[in-house]
């Protein structure tokens, strides 16, 4: 017992304190299975790397500021039949990202946009890529309140830092020239230096008005679909879903998706 302590306090002399922990069940089942001292060795160091893993995961998605944790696996794309699970499953891959590439999804509330985005995100998590989840009203407050105090181009780079930034919310609120000009800031920088993925629920004929400004909705729109996947997602809000199972609530007369005619028809990628 003497020298299982002492075996246990080196341990975690060398940081391995998940190996410690498990110590007494990794000797017990080897002593019944009569493992050879390498395969306990290495069982115990796998021990240690998974814990190490998922601290690392957990440490990630804190610094993301996911507003929740979704998977693609929790998505039910049999709601959404008109949208292709195959590109969506393509971009889970996360080859996008290695090729700077960015992800526009576009809908009504409801329809899966944020979810299908934060699904993204917890893959590239995983992966161990660095993900920064913002609304645009969040960002444009932010890079207005830095650019006040005289810090902008510090403040900027927590946004060019990650692998992949996502934009949530493009278009629930109108933005003043200061916020519309902060914005094709961060686009400008990104560009063909890291992705972005984004959340709207207007066309892109309705940026301008977004903006206050169709040139620079024009500009900021070249940079964000020149290299881009654009997902148009029509159908019903998942919020909403049992209420249309039931029939107590039924979708207003115009098809809903029908003002999202900026994807060119449905899903689609540019270069």
């Amino acid at each position: 017992m003497i020298e299982l302590e002492q075996a246990r306090l080196r341990l975690e002399e060398l940081g391995l304190g998940q190996a410690a922990q498990v110590l007494d069940a990794k000797l017990e089942a080897a002593s019944h299975s009569q493992s050879t001292y390498l395969s306990f060795l290495n069982e115990l160091l796998d021990a240690e790397i998974q814990e190490r893993q998922r601290r690392n995961v957990e440490v990630r998605m804190k610094l993301s500021h996911l507003p929740y944790r979704r998977t693609l696996s929790e998505f039910d794309f049999s709601f959404q039949p008109g949208l292709d699970e195959r590109l969506i499953r393509e971009l889970a891959t996360l080859t996008f990202v290695a090729r700077h590439e960015n992800v526009l999804f576009l809908g009504p509330p409801g329809v899966g946009k944020t979810h299908l985005a934060v699904a993204l995100a917890m893959e590239a998590i995983g992966q161990g890529l660095p993900v920064y989840f913002v609304s645009l009203a969040q960002l444009v407050s932010d890079l207005r309140k830095a650019y006040e105090e005289h810090r902008l181009d510090k403040r900027m780079r927590v946004y060019l830092r990650p692998r992949i930034l996502i934009v949530d919310e493009v278009g629930y609120l109108p933005l003043d020239p200061l916020a519309a000009n902060l914005f094709f800031q961060l686009v400008s920088a990104r560009y063909e230096k890291g992705s972005m993925i984004l959340t709207s629920n207007k066309s892109f004929g309705e940026w301008g008005e977004l903006m206050g400004d169709p040139v620079l909705a024009t500009a900021v729109l070249d940079r964000l679909l020149h290299h881009s996947h654009v997902v148009n997602i029509r159908g019903n809000s998942y919020r909403l879903k049992e209420k249309l199972k039931t029939g107590i609530y039924a979708t207003p007369g115009m098809q809903v998706g029908q003002n999202y005619p900026g994807a060119s028809g449905s899903n689609e990628f540019r270069r």
